[in-house]
């Protein structure tokens, strides 16, 4: 059952926002190693800032689930946050992406043949299958009342998209992904080490694609990603339910 729910961002605006959709009042702040710190909301819910990319965030979880394994609090379910590009036409500006899969999109090799995943060169692993579990509840809450939202694959990239030629690489490679950011799958890979599930949750502030900043709508993606905590808080947060 799922009692104590760890939530990762990459920047304080959005541990700001995802603070502010948890509710009214003041989280307890608890200094972690490495000026690292969480936000603890009635003892449930910790918000960290990871940082900035896979390496940074991955480092970062893995220092909170290492601190509440020691401390006898361990978690059981771990949610990447924040905003994100959203692949049009399926995820538009100011839609909310729930991780079906959390993929790797440029963890791999370019050859004269074209792109070969970690897998296919033989080692390592490029996709965290997300449980249904808690990927469908946290949808079906968002369907009862929140912004609207869309399930399915969210890439990890080291560099943020910014031509259309990258765009339609990654939308060929991954036709059902409907997201990119930077921190998922470094999310997913700590919490995979600690055997404790992931699931990544984005707002989307602007279009894969071309980089064009003034077209990015930021404010209303960290809105966006204000109410869908605070309807998360009033519904999947509120009981403990079957992480698989």
């Amino acid at each position: 059952m799922v009692h104590r729910i760890l939530i990762v961002t990459a920047v304080a605006a959005e541990a700001d926002s995802v603070t502010a959709g948890l509710g009214p009042g003041r989280p307890d702040l608890l200094p972690l190693p490495g000026g690292l710190g969480l936000r603890r909301h009635e003892g449930r819910v910790d918000v960290l800032v990871g940082g900035v990319g896979p390496a940074a965030v991955a480092a970062a979880t893995a220092t909170a689930l290492a601190y509440g394994s020691l401390a006898g609090s361990g978690y059981d379910l771990v949610v990447s946050a924040g905003i994100a590009g959203g692949f049009r036409p399926v995820a538009p500006v100011g839609s909310v992406v729930v991780s079906s899969a959390i993929v790797a999109a440029d963890l791999g090799a370019e050859t004269p043949d074209g792109y070969l995943a970690v897998e296919e060169l033989g080692f390592g692993r490029s996709v965290h299958p997300v449980p249904e579990g808690p990927a469908k509840r946290i949808a079906a809450a968002l369907d009862a009342g929140g912004p609207p939202c869309v399930l399915a694959p969210v890439l990890t990239v080291s560099t943020v998209t910014g031509t259309a030629r990258r765009a339609a690489e990654l939308a060929e490679r991954h036709p059902t992904a409907a997201a990119e950011a930077m921190e998922g799958f470094g999310v997913a890979e700590a919490a995979a080490a600690y055997g404790v599930p992931a699931v990544e949750i984005r707002a989307v502030s602007n279009a894969v694609g071309p980089r064009d900043r003034a077209a990015w709508r930021i404010g209303e993606a960290l809105g966006a990603l204000e109410v869908t905590f605070g309807l998360l808080s009033r519904t999947v947060f509120v009981e403990p339910w079957e992480p698989s």
